[in-house]
């Protein structure tokens, strides 16, 4: 306790003998601070972890002179800086500043006190956390379902059907009406189904079948109106171009056809597999046709060009799941079956492999996500599971499990936002998986060209 005039002497003497009141400031020391420790994002995906991770983030940008400017990039530091124990507070951190007579002049924005990455690591949206419901909200029996990898036996229409080959039949299943409808049966020649496909406006479906013919039905009118001959054995996989319709088959061949022509009328015959063709799909362009077969061979066609442009021998199994991105020309992925359970992404642009991760089973078939940045495989023998992957960070966004056995068929809504999954189970399971981009509303403006006129 100082003497009262003792004290009087000893502020004037520091404040120049000028009557203003000091502004005394007390500024911890942190030497010993274990900043590892305190800055560390603890595991997990909900709200709460974010937040703490971008406040993190934050105070190491400031304290520790890094330089994050994503979320990402957060974990990685805390673990260099934990290895090599360097956490000395840098010279220019100017949280805990003085104030005197040259002080800057003040603040115009609320950031430009701290670096550019702080600024920008706020200046990134928060994304709201999506919740998956982990059940399917519809569950339909499919008997005599084929337990066959290589089979495409379901595809959803424009038009919100669903067609199923079961056995020796396709049925048809209006998610509108929940009304099931036998388009046709095969049954007469022993002839199973292979293959389902349907035509872009969802009035027409291509039915590939284990004798070698593709018969091509209208749905409304319950009528094949067309039969293609040309393969000599079961075709298993379809796509469609406009009328013209790819169909590949365990002959190793790739048939290219107008639906509109004579039955015998091909219009290109594609060799370059050398066992069955099990995965076909157009690019979003339609300029290039991407082909998987069990030769574990994924191959990319063009149609100025008889040889395949691209042959990638990377996977180590069966190559039947083919995706290509809505978001960006020329990615493409592709999953790999039990010998290589590699999800792997293509830039057929430049002919290189971008991406691969191994999922710890055998892909049997992914989808894209049209409104959001996400893909959905399915997964079979070691893992029956439906997956939903962030692209380009590969981080699983949610496991679905249900099946239980292999999950062999895949096929996304019209809107986009659910998957049906056929499993060995002999089931069809409705999943929602993606989420629908919101339309931003209108302003409500008298100036607006829309606005009622009274």
């Amino acid at each position: 306790m100082f003497q009262p005039e003792y004290e009087q002497r000893l502020l004037r003497g520091l404040t120049g003998g000028r009557k203003e009141q000091l502004d005394l400031r007390c500024i911890p020391t942190r030497a010993g601070n274990q900043w590892a420790r305190n800055f560390a994002i603890a595991p997990g995906d909900s709200s709460e972890m974010c937040e703490n991770s971008a406040y993190a983030c934050l105070l190491r940008n400031e304290y520790l002179d890094e330089q994050i400017s994503c979320l990402e990039n957060c974990k990685q530091g805390a673990e260099l800086h934990a290895q090599t124990g360097d956490f000395k507070v840098p010279e220019n951190n100017r949280i805990y500043g003085f104030a005197n007579g040259d002080a800057s002049p003040p603040l115009r924005t609320p950031f430009a006190n701290i670096s550019e990455s702080s600024q920008r690591l706020l200046s990134i949206s928060k994304r709201p956390v999506r919740r998956l419901p982990r059940r399917p909200y519809k569950i339909l029996d499919a008997p005599e379902l084929q337990d066959d990898f290589y089979l495409n036996l379901i595809d959803w229409s424009s038009q919100n059907t669903l067609a199923v080959g079961l056995g020796c039949s396709v049925y048809l299943w209006s998610a509108v009406s929940g009304q099931v409808t036998r388009l046709c049966d095969f049954n007469q020649e022993d002839n199973l189904v292979t293959a389902v496909s349907w035509h872009g406006d969802g009035r027409q479906v291509a039915i590939g079948t284990q004798s070698g013919y593709v018969s091509i039905w209208d749905a409304e009118r319950q009528k094949e109106i067309n039969r293609l001959d040309g393969h000599s054995s079961r075709v298993t996989a379809l796509a469609w171009r406009g009328y013209r319709l790819a169909s590949g088959s365990r002959d190793r061949t790739i048939l290219q056809r107008d639906v509109r022509s004579p039955p015998t009328h091909i219009t290109r015959c594609l060799r370059g597999h050398r066992l069955e063709v099990c995965g076909l799909q157009w690019s979003p362009s339609n300029r290039y046709l991407a082909s998987g077969g069990c030769d574990n061979r994924l191959l990319v066609w063009t149609d100025d060009w008889p040889e395949p442009i691209y042959a990638f021998d990377e996977h180590k199994a069966v190559v039947k799941a083919l995706g290509w991105s809505p978001h960006k020309s020329g990615l493409l992925a592709s999953g790999g079956g039990s010998a290589d359970r590699c999800l792997r992404f293509w830039n057929v642009l430049t002919g290189k492999q971008v991406q691969c991760i191994d999922t710890g089973a055998q892909v049997s078939n992914l989808a894209w996500g049209r409104d959001s940045a996400e893909i959905v495989t399915t997964h079979g023998l070691a893992q029956p599971q439906v997956i939903v992957w962030r692209y380009p960070s590969l981080k699983q966004v949610t496991r679905l499990t249900g099946h239980t056995q292999r999950v062999l068929h895949l096929s996304v809504s019209p809107d986009n936002e659910s998957v049906v999954t056929g499993g060995a189970d002999e089931t069809l399971r409705f999943w929602t998986v993606f989420t629908k981009q919101q339309t931003p509303k209108e302003p409500n403006s008298v100036l607006s060209l829309y606005q009622s006129i009274r």
